[in-house]
C-alpha cells in the first residue's frame, strides 16, 4: 500500500495508473492527507489569557479520586499527550519534614514531590515546546514552602520562569515563554501584605477580623482550586496566619517570588470576585457547579474577566470515579483552564483531546476574537443571545476506515463487511 501511495503522489512517471486502494490509502494517510494541520499556525504572541490551555486535574492520580495511588506515571502520560497544565497537591509527609503529593482527605497513597518534579522536568517539552504551567495546591507550613521553593529552583534551573515583579499587569505570551516552566498558586503572605497596606496605621482586632479583612489563609489555601469542595463563597473556617505559631513572614519569601500566575478563590459575592483590576492580572478557580450558577447570572462579567485574567474550572467533588463534565459552557465563557481528569476514556475527555489537536497539538488554542473584544459601551459577547446564522455547514460522510482493525470483513455477516453507525460533531 505504501508503494502504491508513493506512485500516486510522486512526480516520476508511474508504471501503472493508481488503483482505488491507492486512492483510499492516500485519503487515510495522516502524513499525506492530515485531517488537522500538525504545525502551529495561530498567533502565539498574545497574553496567555487569550488562549485555551490543555489542563489536567489532580494530575498525579492513577485512577479514582478516593483511593487510587499517587504517582508520576500519569503525569508523564499527560505530558506525552500534550497537556500544558499539571496540578500537584502538596501536603506535609508523616514526619512533617518534607512534602508528599496526594489528594488530601482521601485514601490516596502519596508520592514524593521530588519524584514528580524530576519527571516533569524530563517530559515537560516532549510533546510541545510552549510553556508548561504547574498549579500547586498548597497545604504547607511556611518552612516547607521554603523547602519546596528550593526544590523547584534546583530541579528546573534555567527552565523555570521567575517573574520580575510581584504582580503582573499583563500575562506574558506563550511565544515569550517557549520551553519555560511557570508556577501558579495562591501567594502565601497575605498577612504581610495586609500589614503593608495599612502603613503606619495600628492594627487591632481579633484574628477572625484580620482573616476577613486581609484574606489571611494558609491551611487548605487553594482548596477549591481542585479538591472539588463546593463550599459557600462566604464560608471559610481556615486558620489565619496570625494564629499559626510557625508563621514567619520572611520564611517563604523565595516561594512567593516563584509565582507567576497568582491564584485565588471567590470570596463574598461572585460579581466582586469577577472584578477586573486594571493594575494586575490573576487566576480565579471555580468548580463546574459554581460555573453553572455564575453563568446564569454573571455571564458578561465572566467573559469580561477572562479577557485579561485566567479562569480555571475543575470537576465537582462527587466525580469520585474521575469522570469529566461538558467543557462547552466554560469555553464559550472564555475560561482558559478547563481542568480534566486524564485517567479515563469518557466522551467529554475525547472531546477535550480532539479540541487540543488544533494548532499543531501544542496545547494552546487561540480564543475566538468575539470573546476578546469589548464594544464602545463595554458590552461583550453574550453566549445566550440568539444570533443570525452566518454560515451553514453541511457534511456528507462517504466512507470511513478503521473498523477492519478490530473486525474481519465477515465478522458479523458471512457475505459482507459490517455496517457501522457514525456520528459527526462539529464544536
Amino acid at each position: 500500500a505504501a508503494g502504491g501511495i508513493a506512485r500516486f503522489v510522486g512526480r516520476s512517471p508511474a508504471a501503472a495508473l493508481p488503483t482505488l486502494d491507492d486512492f483510499f490509502g492516500f485519503l487515510f494517510s495522516p502524513d499525506l492527507n492530515p485531517p488537522i494541520s500538525n504545525k502551529v499556525h495561530q498567533d502565539m504572541s498574545a497574553p496567555i489569557s487569550h488562549y485555551y490551555v490543555f489542563t489536567g486535574h489532580n494530575s498525579y492520580l492513577t485512577g479514582n479520586q478516593l483511593n487510587s495511588d499517587s504517582s508520576d506515571v500519569p503525569i508523564i502520560a499527560a505530558l506525552q499527550n500534550g497537556v500544558r497544565v499539571i496540578e500537584l497537591d502538596m501536603w506535609p509527609n508523616s514526619a512533617k519534614n518534607c512534602v508528599d503529593i496526594l489528594h488530601g482527605g482521601t485514601l490516596t497513597a502519596p508520592v514524593e514531590i521530588m519524584r514528580c518534579l524530576k519527571s516533569i522536568k524530563e517530559y515537560a517539552f516532549c510533546a510541545s515546546t510552549y510553556p508548561l504551567v504547574i498549579t500547586l495546591e498548597d497545604h504547607l507550613t511556611a518552612d516547607l514552602q521554603a523547602k519546596v521553593a528550593g526544590m523547584i529552583t534546583e530541579t528546573f534551573g534555567d527552565l523555570l520562569y521567575v517573574p520580575s515583579s510581584d504582580t503582573l499587569n499583563e500575562f506574558p505570551s506563550p511565544e515569550a515563554l517557549m520551553r519555560r516552566i511557570i508556577i501558579s498558586t495562591k501567594p502565601p503572605q497575605e498577612y504581610r501584605e495586609f500589614l503593608k497596606a495599612q502603613g503606619d496605621q495600628k492594627i487591632s482586632g481579633n484574628a477572625d477580623k484580620l482573616a476577613e479583612e486581609g484574606n489571611l489563609r494558609r491551611i487548605d489555601s487553594n482548596a477549591d482550586d481542585s479538591d472539588g469542595k463546593d463550599e459557600p463563597d462566604d464560608e471559610d473556617d481556615e486558620e489565619s496566619e496570625e494564629e499559626d505559631p510557625k508563621f514567619q513572614p520572611d520564611t517563604a519569601c523565595e516561594y512567593r517570588k516563584l509565582i507567576t500566575i497568582h491564584a485565588g478563590k471567590p470570596k463574598g459575592r461572585m460579581r466582586d470576585a469577577l472584578k477586573v483590576d486594571p493594575d494586575k492580572v490573576r487566576r480565579l478557580s471555580l468548580s463546574e457547579t459554581q460555573l453553572g450558577k455564575a453563568t446564569a447570572s454573571h455571564g458578561a462579567d465572566i467573559i469580561r474577566f477572562t479577557q485579561r485574567n485566567i479562569l480555571r474550572i475543575y470537576p465537582k467533588g462527587t466525580r469520585i470515579n474521575s469522570s469529566n463534565y461538558d467543557p462547552m459552557k466554560a469555553w464559550t465563557h472564555g475560561a482558559q483552564m478547563v481542568a480534566f481528569n486524564m485517567q479515563g476514556h469518557d466522551k467529554s475527555l475525547r472531546l477535550m483531546q480532539g479540541f487540543f489537536r488544533a494548532n499543531g497539538g501544542c496545547g494552546y488554542v487561540k480564543k475566538p476574537d468575539f470573546l476578546l473584544k469589548t464594544g464602545p459601551n463595554g458590552e461583550v459577547f453574550d453566549p445566550k443571545a440568539s444570533l443570525p446564522v452566518k454560515k451553514t455547514l453541511k457534511v456528507k460522510v462517504y466512507m470511513g476506515d478503521g473498523w477492519r482493525m478490530d473486525f474481519s470483513k465477515t465478522h458479523f455477516d458471512a457475505f459482507s463487511p459490517p455496517d457501522f453507525y457514525a456520528r459527526v460533531r462539529v464544536s
